[in-house]
């Protein structure tokens, strides 16, 4: 992913992060040259849905006994297709694709 404002990715912006740190490191007088800099805290995301989400995830609102009926018709060759209206709406979408 990248971030928007800066164009780096999450890799790029936790390496400089790591460089941040080493420099840090370095310039306090505190510290000495063995202690290691302290390892950044993992970064976590996490992902809330609101409550209508998680409704139309839940189930979706369909007639499930028609698509059952359509899908056995069309498995016994029963199904009835218009040729000239396929054909109309393949026109159709090809004129919304051309604008």
């Amino acid at each position: 992913m990248t971030d928007p404002i800066s164009h780096l990715g999450r890799k790029a912006q936790i390496e400089s992060a790591n460089r941040q740190l080493a420099k840090d490191a370095v310039r306090t007088p505190e510290r000495s040259v063995d202690t290691p800099a302290p390892a950044p805290a993992p970064v976590s995301d996490e992902l809330k849905l609101s409550a209508v989400a998680l409704k139309a995830m839940q189930e979706p609102e369909f007639d499930r006994v028609k698509v059952d009926a359509i899908k056995t018709a069309i498995q016994q060759g029963q199904y009835p297709l218009d040729s000239r209206r396929i054909a109309e709406n393949f026109v159709a979408i090809e004129k919304m694709i051309k604008g």
